[in-house]
């Protein structure tokens, strides 16, 4: 009766809490945001690779921003509050901090809500850690969004990105959380870690490192850079880190100083990893290499195999099924099957309805009725994601089209991946509103997240359908690219160049959106008919 009884509610809040998200009492706060960083020789095809996961209600519009000049004297605003809006041109909760000098030129970029890509194949990713509350100044300009605004609108390679960002913070303050960016460029790519100073204190405390080109790293909302490598050239630094740490007593000055120790948050409880770290590491050495027991991960690793971006993209659809921290290996049913006689028997089965994305209802549901049904475990892909993207750069082709950005829209384990290039000049106008607040057919966010959440209504017998039309539209999307590089080496003309990268851009939209749309058309049909 109380496998009947749990069977039941699974379905009913399944169906009532289709967008229902996991509330702060079900996860751990700051655990928002997955990247995985590849150096040029770690990878397949010897490119450069970054990596984002925006887990947030936050906002999902997106366009392509052109290059620009500007006459001496003009002047950047600083804004706060772009992070929730619902189009382009939304001002309602944007502010303005403060203006400092523009610069004569800025590069086109694709405005995300975590600015992500320029012109030039300089790539950021980010990921953030909170830190201790106290260091925060709300009184210091930039919020990370901002800087890394600044930073794709003024620089064409990571090591002068991390430079300017560090000389914005000093100069106007910083007022964010603690937040890691992955920079990358079509060379080498690198973490900068950066926390406020002080309530009341003009700057901040800054750290980047840069991968070794043969290993790949990882940050999931938590600091991973420990030592200080002053005199090395793959480290920087701002001159304060020992200062502010001793200063508001996150440090005793004994010992070698350790950034991520020092500046941690409270939920890592000692260690510069949780699951997620520890579930890719795994996962590229091919072996349990790692455990949650072990105090502390190392910055990076040299993975077993060459790493693609592909490969980054199944990383992001991780659920850990099959795991110990599967969520849903103790949701089980009983159905009645017949032996190759015919004979009658009962079958232990997982439930259809186990989903790896229960909301929160679901949850405490599930756990009043077995306190052991259901163990909370943050996966690499979460159904709160309001965006994805893996960066490709690529030095060996032009900028147009070396540089791509696979976006995704929505759970980054059901949704379409769909290539803008550092040449693209216009996005589907899909794009142009937030979905995460707004509902519309004519919006991409819910052209894909309607038949996305519709299978999870019953993951197990769904999960096929829609992970095999992820990979079919996965593998014509990068079928096509070859052609694509061809035509852009062969063309002199900007605009035409600009013309085949949106066209491409478009029709892996629309083919992908028109998937999703007819497999809700399907989902409906099965779902009215009982499952």
């Amino acid at each position: 009766m109380m496998k009947k009884i749990m069977l039941f509610c699974a379905v009913w809040f399944a169906a009532l809490s289709i967008t229902a998200q996991v509330t702060a009492e079900d996860m751990t706060v700051g655990q928002s945001c997955t990247s995985i960083m590849v150096g040029k020789n770690a990878s397949a095809t010897g490119e450069v690779i970054t990596s984002h996961t925006c887990d947030g209600n936050y906002r999902s519009w997106m366009t392509m921003e052109p290059a620009r000049d500007y006459p001496k004297g003009a002047m950047h605003q600083v804004l706060r509050g772009t992070l929730h809006t619902a189009f382009r041109n939304d001002t309602v909760g944007v502010k303005v901090i403060g203006e400092l000098p523009e610069v004569a030129h800025t590069y086109a970029y694709l405005n995300t809500g975590y600015p992500c890509l320029n012109e030039k194949q300089l790539a950021i990713g980010e990921s953030t850690f909170v830190g201790p509350e106290k260091l925060q100044n709300p009184k210091g300009w930039f919020f990370i969004e901002e800087l890394q605004r600044i930073a794709l609108q003024r620089c064409d390679n990571a090591r002068d990105a991390i430079k300017l960002i560090g000389e914005l913070v000093k100069k106007y303050g910083y007022g964010d959380y603690g937040e890691c960016l992955t920079i990358a460029d079509r060379n080498e790519v690198w973490q900068m870690e950066i926390i406020g100073a002080g309530k009341d204190v003009i700057g901040g405390v800054w750290v980047a490192k840069r991968v070794a080109d043969n290993e790949v790293a990882v940050s999931c909302n938590i600091p991973r850079i420990g030592k200080l490598e002053r005199g090395s050239a793959d480290f920087m630094c701002s001159d304060n880190v020992e200062k502010v740490a001793l200063k508001n007593k996150l440090w005793d000055g004994k010992g070698e100083f350790c950034f991520w120790r020092a500046y941690n948050c409270d939920y890592a409880k000692g260690k510069n990893f949780l699951e997620r770290e520890m579930f890719i590491f795994n996962s590229l050495l091919g072996e349990e290499r790692f455990n949650m027991n072990l105090p502390e991960l190392p910055y990076s690793i040299v993975p077993k195999e060459k790493v693609s971006a592909q490969k980054v993209m199944e990383l992001f659809r991780a659920t850990y099924e099959g795991t110990q921290y599967d969520m849903c290996k103790n949701l089980k049913t009983v159905v009645t099957k017949k032996d190759k006689d015919g004979k009658a028997y009962k079958d232990t089965i997982q439930s259809p309805v186990a989903n790896p994305w229960m909301g929160g209802n679901m949850m405490r549901t599930l756990n009043y009725l077995d306190s052991k049904a259901v163990t909370f475990h943050r996966g690499i892909s979460v159904a709160w994601c309001s965006y994805s993207w893996v960066a490709q750069l690529r030095r060996d082709l032009p900028d147009a089209v070396g540089g791509v950005v696979w976006m995704s829209l929505d759970n980054p384990a059901e949704s379409p991946r769909i290539p803008i290039f550092c040449g693209t000049t216009k996005l589907p106008s899909a794009f142009a509103r937030c979905g995460n607040k707004v509902y519309g057919d004519d919006v991409a966010m819910w052209q894909y997240r309607k038949a996305n959440k519709l299978a999870t209504v019953a993951w197990q017998q769904t999960k096929k359908m829609v992970n095999k039309a992820v990979l079919d539209e996965q593998e014509r999307a990068f079928r096509g690219l070859a052609n694509l590089e061809q035509e852009v080496k062969k063309s002199s003309s900007k605009d035409e160049i600009s013309s085949l990268l949106n066209n491409y851009t478009y029709d892996v939209y629309l083919h992908t959106s028109n998937h999703w749309q007819q497999m809700e058309r399907k989902l409906w049909q099965r779902f009215g008919m009982g499952f």
